[in-house]
């Protein structure tokens, strides 16, 4: 295998980089052997190689393999709840909001298609600290969009949560179907499909001071 990134090795060492350089690069790798190989089939010494260093190396930074698992999951997990909370701050345009945080999903997936298998076609979801990110996740994106529904229309917390659930769930779904079907429509195409589809749902709920 070829060392990824910055960290292979020199002279049968591996070349020193600072703590935080080294972890980005260890998860790197094993981002890489995940999804090739899946959680259970993978192993530390898989990943090790794959980043051109040495077990201890990499135990110095992942006490174990679960450790390591979680870490990539928390990074992207992350990623994707700010995207999503980028989104809804752009812009005071509700029709634009939908469209952006549908084009948060599809972003995602069409760049970083790895880290999507990775979060949403995990071989662990049934794992307790595995559950809980993915639904960490939903809950993120869920909070971000229920509270521009609540500020733009007045409607419950409970109704904006329902709702702002079908806009995620719609969005996630869409984008997961997308990119197991091999990006046959177009992305920007897929995009404004979806979200026009969200936006009739959404714009039914008129704003606050208008009437229905």
């Amino acid at each position: 295998m070829t060392a990824v990134g910055n960290g292979a090795q020199t002279a049968g060492r591996p070349t020193r980089l600072p703590r935080s350089a080294r972890r980005k690069q260890l998860l790197a790798a094993a981002q890489e052997v995940f999804v090739a190989q899946g959680y259970h089939a993978a192993a530390m010494d898989d990943i090790a190689e794959r980043a051109g260093v040495s077990k201890p190396v990499l135990y110095q930074h992942f006490p174990g393999k679960m450790e390591l698992y979680l870490a990539l999951l928390d990074t992207h997990c992350d990623a994707i709840v700010a995207k999503v909370h980028d989104a809804m701050r752009g812009t005071n345009d509700n029709k634009e909001r939908v469209s952006a945080s549908v084009r948060a999903y599809f972003d995602f997936v069409d760049h970083e298609s790895e880290a999507f298998r990775l979060v949403f076609e995990s071989d662990l979801r049934n794992d307790p600290a595995v559950r809980q990110r993915v639904e960490r996740v939903e809950q993120g994106c869920i909070a971000a969009i229920t509270d521009t529904i609540i500020s733009d229309t007045g409607v419950s917390r409970a109704h904006a949560e329902l709702l702002a659930s079908g806009l995620v769930g719609a969005a996630e779904t869409a984008a997961q179907f997308w990119l197991a079907g091999g990006r046959q429509v177009p992305k920007a195409e897929a995009e404004a499909l979806v979200a026009a589809l969200s936006w009739r749902g959404i714009a039914s709920f008129p704003l606050q001071g208008e009437s229905a």
